[in-house]
């Protein structure tokens, strides 16, 4: 299989090379899977675009989609960007590790969220109708469910990205879900 090397600010875009000054900015560096993006002279920014772009859901939530998809989907660089990106936001690492494994005990909006984008994954995109009517009955609404199934494609995009490249992991290590959570 091809290897991929990521690509230094000198070796994209002008374009890019603007969006790496900003994220440098921003977050104090250009992760991998961000930089690799920039092999396109439109990928990066425009799936920036779409992963920043206003959502009804709260940044919590996206981090239970987040951590749901990326495990279901078996990412690691994405399990341990959101790990850390989900500690940020107040999580747990017994929550993190819960919301993984897409049975959280201690939230059930969260649960019924998790739960939902678990099963579109495993499910090619067909979530079961226990997890669709789960989430309506938690206090979802339609707008919440077409923002969640939006961040699931987002999600997947840097899962499948990831999955081909094989980029070096530039975040702290996720931890394997212990047997019992899994």
């Amino acid at each position: 299989m091809k290897t991929f090397t990521v690509p230094t600010k000198e070796n994209v875009t002008e374009a890019n090379q603007a969006i790496f000054d900003t994220l440098q900015k921003k977050i104090g560096k250009v992760p991998n899977l961000y930089a690799t993006m920039a092999y396109s002279k439109n990928a990066l920014g425009a799936y920036l675009s779409l992963s920043s772009g206003p959502s009804s859901l709260s940044a919590k939530e996206k981090e239970v989609v987040n951590l749901a998809v990326s495990q279901a989907n078996g990412c690691d660089y994405c399990l341990a960007a959101h790990t850390a990106i989900g500690k940020l936001n107040g999580f747990t690492d017994n929550q993190i590790l819960e919301i993984r494994s897409g049975n959280v005990s201690f939230d059930a909006k969260y649960n019924a969220l998790a739960a939902l984008s678990k099963s579109f994954v495993e499910n090619f995109g067909k979530a079961s109708e226990e997890a669709v009517n789960n989430f309506f009955e938690v206090g979802y609404t339609n707008e919440n469910l077409v923002d969640a199934i939006i961040l699931i494609g987002d999600k997947t995009i840097t899962n499948y990205l990831y999955a081909v490249t094989k980029v070096s992991i530039d975040f702290p290590a996720a931890p394997a879900l212990p047997a019992t959570v899994a």
